[in-house]
């Protein structure tokens, strides 16, 4: 049952995002701002977030958006746990600013679904280019924190298991000191009802906590990043003490 509930909620995903992305497309054409494009992808995300309740019994519950800057000329450099897909489709619908994330470029070749977040005035980067790619996201980086955008980076790099504890790369931090900015640390746990790479989808409340903005003024990267891996990790504990025996 909750294969075949995962494999309704896939191909629910699967037909709906090309209505959605028709409408992006069609609004770059038309020379629409990025805004209205970032109307019609956030929609076709949260509707997949509220399908993953009805199909798999997925929720969700979010605590400290009340520490989010309200200025909205005040750019952040958001630093998230990455456990599965399911945070990268609710950090846009549930933030009060457009986000930029982040992400490898061979994600723009996915048909839909990558032609979207391609017109959305994001950083895709090439891993392989290494310190030509750190230069990218401080290039567009500083433009978009500019902006009033909030950047959205995975420190670990990649989706880690439930439990687990990836290696924290400083790249974030450096962005946001490079741009006097502040970071804000968010703590998600999302692989309790949708594990890395896998298909199986299970009931359950994802917890998203968000915590205090941390200033970069004076700060070293490196001490910065461990200061949001200690905050990071010491929540998820308190989250999902389950998955840390």
């Amino acid at each position: 049952m909750l294969f075949l509930r995962s494999l309704l909620h896939t191909l629910w995903m699967v037909i709906t995002v090309i209505p959605y992305t028709l409408g992006v497309l069609l609004a770059r054409v038309l020379g629409l701002p990025v805004m209205v494009r970032w109307r019609i992808g956030t929609a076709w995300l949260m509707l997949s977030v509220h399908a993953a309740r009805w199909f798999c019994g997925i929720r969700y519950r979010v605590q400290g958006l009340e520490h989010l800057p309200t200025d909205p000329h005040q750019g952040v450099v958001l630093l998230a746990k990455h456990q599965s897909t399911f945070e990268t489709f609710l950090l846009p619908g549930i933030l009060p600013r457009r986000i930029a994330y982040v992400f490898k470029k061979e994600l723009l070749s996915i048909p839909f679904f990558g032609w979207s977040i391609g017109s959305m005035d994001m950083i895709h980067i090439d891993r392989k280019h290494g310190s030509r790619a750190f230069h990218k996201v401080v290039e567009q980086g500083k433009r978009l924190l500019g902006e009033g955008v909030w950047v959205a980076m995975f420190p670990e790099g990649t989706r880690v298991g439930r439990g687990e504890v990836g290696d924290y790369k400083s790249g974030a931090a450096r962005l946001a000191c490079m741009c006097g900015v502040p970071v804000v640390p968010v703590a998600i746990t999302s692989a309790r009802c949708w594990p890395r790479n896998g298909f199986v989808r299970y009931p359950g409340t994802v917890e998203v906590s968000i915590g205090q903005p941390i200033p970069t003024t004076g700060r070293k990267h490196d001490e910065l990043t461990a200061e949001v891996q200690r905050w990071i990790e010491a929540e998820m504990r308190r989250l999902d003490p389950e998955a840390y025996p």
